[in-house]
């Protein structure tokens, strides 16, 4: 065990010790939201403003209001004709809307005949956006035409908002916007291990091969056996991981707690929060509302759960990407075999996407109990809350299936870490596992 932690010690120094791990740690954050922002901006950049000319001939759509990206300007019916033959050469117009005279209420042709004569393409939003205020002027019309007041039409489309209760752990149900932050929680936890599991392993396999490749492993096996020498490597790429989510962990959750001291701080966005739509007035109120929601979870079990998993999944998934990286010559020869480690993973990953909408379902418990897709599936779960004793189990059988992984990894490595120039089928493989 002297010569795995010394191993394991000399893997995890090289890696943090680079400044691209430092510099990756501490801004990696900084840079998704920074990424996110400006993914936002991009999408705003690339809004344009539309000034539209707005002929009504029904006298019906003089309240369209405009946007902050369509200006309606409403022009006499009579000028209908010179402003269209105005309209290519002009650029203070970008369109003509014409709407017909309405009569005898005959929607159906009002609808047929109007039309937006335009001197560029306008985007399909914007489009909607001109329907969309058409229609609502069309409804009020409807409305008046029947008698009926619009206050009354409104209560009756009132949607209706059913309250739970779990009588077993006497829990609240979630609202909509509670479930919306456990489902964004959900998803990131889950892609996070995702990724993680696959970046970290395939840097294992590497390694691996790297040091094969050089001649180096010859040496170090003199006085270490193939076994230790693979489980230092993989504990010790675990345990950078591993500092890098902590760090991540305090950062995030430091960064929940101010939010949520300002969210705490201001009277009236706990009058109705998750209900009222004003709220995400600005950015502040929005990121503070979503912390006050992470924060009133069981984050410190979420935390620990998700730190396991993860471990325990890496730990389960190097292994195989170790035996990998020993028993090829190239990485070009890897692709035959990392199918393997990949796929599981995969199914675990798409296969979870149902768990945000019935965490409990029957998907979701084989998915998150069998220890291929356990280590995402339960994470993608573990927001919603888990019985006990699935996750009981399920832990057992992730830690006894990393165990078995590694005994079988250390069977391909110590004979795998030593073979050259031959191409290793898969009958070789089941051949060296065999072997006692």
């Amino acid at each position: 065990m002297k010569k795995v932690f010394l191993i394991t010690k000399r893997e995890y120094i090289t890696q943090v010790k680079k400044k691209s791990f430092v510099l990756l740690t501490l801004l990696a954050p900084i840079l998704i939201l920074l990424f996110g922002a400006i993914i936002a901006y991009m999408f705003k950049a690339n809004e344009t403003h539309y000034n539209i000319a707005v002929a009504d001939e029904s006298g019906v759509f003089q309240k369209i209001p405009s946007t902050s990206d369509i200006s309606y300007q409403y022009i006499d019916v009579a000028d209908v004709e010179s402003v269209k033959a105005t309209l290519k050469d002009t650029e203070a117009l970008d369109g003509l809307l014409v709407i017909p005279k309405l009569e005898n209420q005959d929607f159906n042709r009002l609808e047929k005949e109007s039309m937006l004569y335009t001197n560029k393409k306008v985007s399909f939003d914007s489009r909607q956006k001109i329907a969309t205020a058409i229609s609502s002027e069309v409804r009020k019309e409807k409305i008046k035409n029947l008698g009926l007041d619009e206050n009354e039409i409104s209560d009756l489309n009132k949607s209706f908002t059913l309250n739970t209760e779990n009588i077993k752990n006497k829990t609240k149900g979630d609202g909509d916007f509670e479930f919306g932050v456990k489902s964004a929680l959900a998803g990131i936890l889950m892609y996070a291990t995702f990724m993680f599991i696959v970046i970290y392993g395939v840097r294992v396999m590497r390694s691996v091969l790297e040091e094969k490749n050089n001649r180096v492993v010859e040496i170090i096996i003199s006085s270490v056996k193939p076994f230790d020498l693979m489980l230092g490597k993989i504990l010790g790429v675990t345990l950078v991981a591993l500092t890098q989510f902590i760090t991540w962990i305090i950062m995030i959750v430091a960064a929940a707690v101010f939010f949520n001291q300002s969210f705490l701080s201001s009277p009236e966005t706990l009058s109705g929060a998750a209900s009222s739509a004003s709220q995400f007035g600005n950015i502040e109120q929005m990121f503070g509302m979503i912390s006050h929601s992470l924060l009133s979870l069981n984050y410190l079990s979420i935390i620990f759960v998700f730190i396991f998993y993860f471990l325990l999944g890496y730990i389960f998934y190097s292994s195989i990407y170790a035996a990998i990286g020993s028993a090829v010559d190239n990485e070009t020869e890897t692709q035959q075999f990392t199918i393997f480690a990949i796929l599981p993973l995969t199914l675990g990953l798409y296969g979870s996407f149902s768990i945000m909408n019935n965490p409990d379902g029957p998907l979701a418990f084989w998915l998150s109990i069998i220890p291929l897709t356990s280590p995402v599936a339960m994470i993608a779960r573990i927001p919603f809350g888990v019985p006990t004793w699935e996750l009981a189990v399920s832990m057992l059988l992730l830690v006894g299936s990393a165990l078995l992984m590694i005994f079988i990894a250390g069977k391909v490595y110590r004979v795998g870490i030593l073979i050259y120039g031959n191409k290793v089928t898969f009958k070789e493989v089941l051949k060296w596992i065999r072997s006692s």
